[in-house]
């Protein structure tokens, strides 16, 4: 594993798909500021993020010979970038990270936990706002197309999906999954999830352990699954059984929504390219969720992020009353198992 240098590159775990589906223009939910747009054609977290000095791009960090360009639009200056904690558990690197707020840059006043040598972040937090401007804001999107019920968080990390759906959702019970208790005493500490745990007891519920054997009593309604090792989308997610038994622990009208990752993220091991990882894993949810799954684009730029959400179309309109609105056409790409079928749904 790596230590923390000077420079070093912190790759969001979502995927840069342009080819791929739904892809929504200026969305923002419905219950939070109307001028915060956590999708956008310019998303905020799309592409690797370096904190370094001067500032670099991710390619910079193993390819650049010269110094690197200070005007780089992701950069972090590491003087604005603060160590909080770092140390090695049984099945992860673990480095959490503070940005002040005198940062100019979107993550300004976060909190990030990064696990693995390359420094994926897992999970982001902010001191006085609920949205992160990240994928998990898009986990957020997911209570208005299921049924009442008990949502899964597989891959729980420090509790940031969690937070978003129990302060936007009166209603949702969660109940989260992770293997490394290490993982949960850092969100307790330094992300604010014991005060999650004290404010929320009826409804919010924490395990340690397989998150593959994740199950509840009548099932789930809806599923969020993050699951990466090593800087990469676990093994077990490219396997059609894996999907059959996640299906199975769904109620009628349930749905799975999952990071998919991609080429921005950056696994240990070289042979494991994220675009082909998210491609064969794609491939074994089409073979359990036939004609009804699809890719949403989080974006339109080469490292544009995607999560994969199974089950019918949602409904557009009340998914845009409850909980997701935008100002411009939607593209949306459904997952035919070896490629995809476009349409663009206007305002």
């Amino acid at each position: 594993m790596k230590t923390v240098l000077p420079s070093f590159s912190l790759s969001p775990q979502i995927p840069p798909i342009t080819p791929y589906p739904l892809q929504f223009s200026h969305h923002s939910l419905s219950s939070i500021p109307k001028n915060l747009n956590f999708l956008s054609p310019k998303p905020l977290f799309s592409r690797p993020i370096t904190i370094t000095k001067p500032l670099s791009s991710k390619s910079d960090k193993t390819h650049h010979s010269s110094p690197p360009s200070n005007t780089q639009e992701d950069g972090i200056p590491i003087d604005h970038v603060k160590t909080l904690v770092k140390f090695k558990s049984r099945y992860n690197y673990i480095r959490v990270l503070e940005v002040s707020r005198r940062a100019d840059h979107p993550f300004r006043g976060s909190r990030l936990l990064l696990l693995d040598g390359p420094g994926n972040i897992h999970s982001i937090s902010f001191l006085f706002r609920t949205l992160t401007d990240t994928y998990f804001d898009v986990f957020g999107t997911l209570p208005p197309i299921i049924p009442p019920g008990p949502i899964g968080v597989l891959g729980f990390g420090a509790g940031s999906a969690a937070k978003i759906l129990l302060e936007l959702y009166p209603q949702v019970v969660v109940h989260g999954w992770e293997i490394d208790p290490a993982v949960i005493d850092v969100g307790r500490e330094y992300f604010g999830l014991s005060k999650l745990e004290k404010q929320y007891p009826e409804r919010l519920f924490i395990y340690n352990g397989d998150a593959l054997k994740a199950s509840v009593r009548d099932r789930f309604s809806g599923i969020l699954v993050d699951l990466f090792s090593e800087g990469s989308l676990i093994p077990e997610l490219q396997d059609p059984l894996t999907w059959k038994r996640l299906k199975n622990s769904l109620r009628k009208g349930g749905r799975i929504m999952v990071n998919v990752g991609g080429s921005c993220v950056e696994a240990e091991d070289s042979r494991r390219d994220g675009k082909l990882i998210m491609k064969e894993s794609l491939k074994a949810m089409y073979e359990v969720f036939p004609n009804q799954l699809y890719v949403l684009n989080l974006g339109n730029k080469k490292d544009d992020s995607s999560l994969a959400l199974t089950g019918g179309f949602p409904d557009l309109i009340a998914w845009k009353k409850e909980g997701i609105t935008w100002n411009s056409s939607v593209l949306v790409s459904i997952f035919r198992g070896h490629g995809y079928v476009n349409t663009t749904l206007g305002k």
